[in-house]
């Protein structure tokens, strides 16, 4: 996939979708995959244009909402569904003040050739959020592109359509197989794993650490059995735990993640790794001792593998 700062000086005509796309969960893409079918049978490239960061950084700084994806994982997960060529356009003061009309007339039309437009049914844009579906429809008749609306994706029975913030908010609760449902596959965070202090080799349970990125959502404080992606692509089963760990620091400021591998004897210092978070186990809770605390890391890894061993 070509990956892009700005629009081309000459481009092919495109099918275009205009999004922070933050998860690239099931709703978005229904509208990636609209894009990627119009400009099949319609000979266009198919082409999405993003932002380097989330517009609330700009916009709204310290309202903005922990991203559920890095720039690097949302360009990955495009290119698996068959985009062609993503715009990653720097979200900063310039495009925040940048009016619908200009945005259309700059990026879509001479910008990308834009001959076809998907978005979903709520998809604002422009400096104060002006600019909607019904602003590309009457763009469009001028400018001669075709507009298609796509409606928010809902769940049957579901008591909201998908969202980014439905997403954060089952993370925030622990539900990290609803989040599975709604991205359609499981949460992951990549990291580099740091030097830990060791109590987990203590305790017989050695781990990889990996710090808390602070813009990015996590799940709550507890234990999940997941997955765990080495750099050079080996996979493993493992128990996760995110928390301050409270049997050895009573009163620790930040949570980091250790990750368990099932079957593995290994250093993984400064390797960039990733966990898949398949299920919650247990919350974080303070033991007695570290006997206590063995114990019951015996049984997460148990259960850990039981439910690693029914997903695959």
């Amino acid at each position: 996939m070509q990956v892009l700062e700005a629009p081309p000086a000459d481009s092919p005509p495109s099918a275009v979708a205009v999004g922070v796309f933050d998860g690239v969960h099931v709703g978005h893409q229904q509208i990636l995959g609209r894009v990627v079918e119009r400009a099949a049978g319609e000979d266009l490239c198919p082409t999405v244009v993003t932002f380097d960061t989330h517009p609330a950084f700009t916009l709204r700084p310290q309202n903005a909402p922990l991203l559920l994806t890095d720039l690097r994982q949302k360009l990955e997960l495009f290119e698996t569904l068959g985009l062609e060529r993503a715009v990653v356009l720097p979200f900063g003061d310039r495009l925040a003040a940048t009016s619908a009309e200009e945005f259309i007339g700059e990026v879509l039309v001479e910008g990308l050739n834009a001959r076809v437009v998907v978005a979903g049914v709520d998809f604002h844009f422009g400096s104060n959020r002006e600019g909607s579906t019904g602003t590309l429809r009457i763009a469009g008749a001028r400018g001669g592109f075709d507009v298609e609306a796509v409606d928010l994706y809902r769940f049957p029975n579901a008591p909201e359509p998908v969202s980014s913030t439905a997403i954060r908010r089952a993370l925030a609760g622990s539900r990290v197989a609803d989040v599975a449902h709604m991205l359609g596959r499981p949460y992951a965070i990549r990291g580099v794993v740091i030097e830990g202090d060791r109590r987990g080799v203590t305790v017989g349970f050695p781990t990889a650490n990996i710090p808390v990125a602070t813009d990015r959502a996590w799940p709550a404080d507890g234990v999940y059995a997941g997955l765990f992606t080495d750099s050079d692509g080996t996979r493993y089963g493992c128990a996760i735990n995110i928390g301050r760990r409270p049997t050895f620091f009573e009163h620790a400021e930040h949570s980091i993640l250790e990750a368990h591998l099932l079957d593995f004897d290994g250093d993984l210092y400064g390797h960039e790794v990733q966990v898949e978070f398949l299920r919650f186990l247990r919350s974080e809770r303070r033991f007695s001792g570290i006997d206590a605390l063995a114990a019951q890391l015996k049984k997460d890894v148990e259960n850990a593998r039981r439910i690693i061993l029914d997903s695959t």
